[in-house]
């Protein structure tokens, strides 16, 4: 079956770095895009970033554009999730999904619902 593991989630302070994977397998990765999205205490999920299954085109949260770069490795059916300059408002569980999608234009790929299999979510919180 299809698995999604999220590691590199933890605790830093405000201003740190902090780069998560989400291994993927039962799947053919390539043939996927693949996304982050998070989920504060009291708050819904939301889309962080996305990116197209050749990691040719990516799209973000106006909240984490410039700090955050989502990336992917084929051949390691993984994808990173690089968090510079974080903020305490970084604070949350982030999720990595897969979306069954060949285009290029993941810029629709901001809704929840668009994605096919969900990681289990790694905690990654900021403290001031």
């Amino acid at each position: 079956q299809v698995q999604l593991v999220e590691f590199g989630g933890g605790l830093v302070q405000a201003g740190d770095s902090l780069r998560l994977s989400c291994a993927a397998s039962g799947l053919t990765f390539s043939r996927y895009a693949m996304g982050w999205f998070r989920q504060a205490p009291g708050k819904e999920r939301e889309f962080v970033a996305t990116i197209s299954w050749s990691g040719g085109s990516t799209h973000y949260a106006d909240s984490v554009k410039g700090r955050f770069t989502i990336s992917r490795d084929n051949a390691k059916n993984t994808v990173y999730l690089q968090m510079n300059s974080l903020k305490t408002e970084d604070t949350a569980v982030y999720y990595c999904a897969a979306a069954r999608f060949s285009g290029h234009m993941v810029v629709s790929l901001v809704v929840s619902l668009e994605y096919d299999y969900w990681g289990q979510g790694t905690q990654v919180t900021v403290s001031s």
